[in-house]
């Protein structure tokens, strides 16, 4: 009997562990320092609303897409929160997102600081908060090939390379 309630309480644990939280190296190279780091919470009508990261600080202040898009220079370095949907996710590992304000909109990807955390490859069209910084970028060529062969959707410049409006979050909230 003991080996029968041992067995089962070490499937119900596994079970539990999603497959998107295991360790892995993601492609670039650095290694996630806390990969299994996974946070599941109940919405007030019922939904599951995942969190990744640290926890998003309420005081942090809101920031609408389309005030970024047409200044990111004037947002970059400085901590805030965004929302809006899902629009791609990296299906290599997880390791980014492109989010927007609304489906079919522009928008930017989404890095993690440190790369201590991933979302679930699954989320494309979820609904999200996350709190993080602003910056402006240059992608080369070789950077804008690797993003677009793992799912994203970069406008390139004649020569290859890109401006790139990204947001390195530090916390994550996903929900449908």
């Amino acid at each position: 009997m003991k080996t029968f309630l041992v067995s089962l309480l070490f499937v119900a644990a596994v079970a539990v562990v999603p497959a998107a939280a295991q360790e892995h190296t993601p492609h670039d190279g650095h290694k996630p320092h806390d990969a299994t780091k996974v946070e599941v919470a109940r919405t007030e009508t019922g939904g599951d609303v995942i969190k990744r990261g640290d926890a998003l600080n309420a005081g942090s202040p809101a920031v609408k897409f389309a005030d970024v898009l047409k200044e990111p220079a004037k947002f970059a370095g400085k901590r805030v929160r965004i929302e809006g949907v899902v629009e791609r996710v990296c299906q290599s590992e997880g390791c980014w997102m492109q989010i927007a304000p609304e489906s079919g909109a522009s928008g930017i990807r989404v890095t993690f600081k440190d790369h201590s955390f991933f979302v679930p490859k699954d989320s494309k069209s979820m609904k999200f908060k996350a709190e993080g910084e602003f910056s402006v970028k240059t992608l080369d060529k070789a950077q804008v090939d690797h993003l677009i062969e793992d799912g994203a959707k970069i406008e390139r410049k004649p020569d290859g390379t890109a401006e790139e409006v990204r947001f390195v979050a530090t916390g994550v909230e996903l929900w449908k």
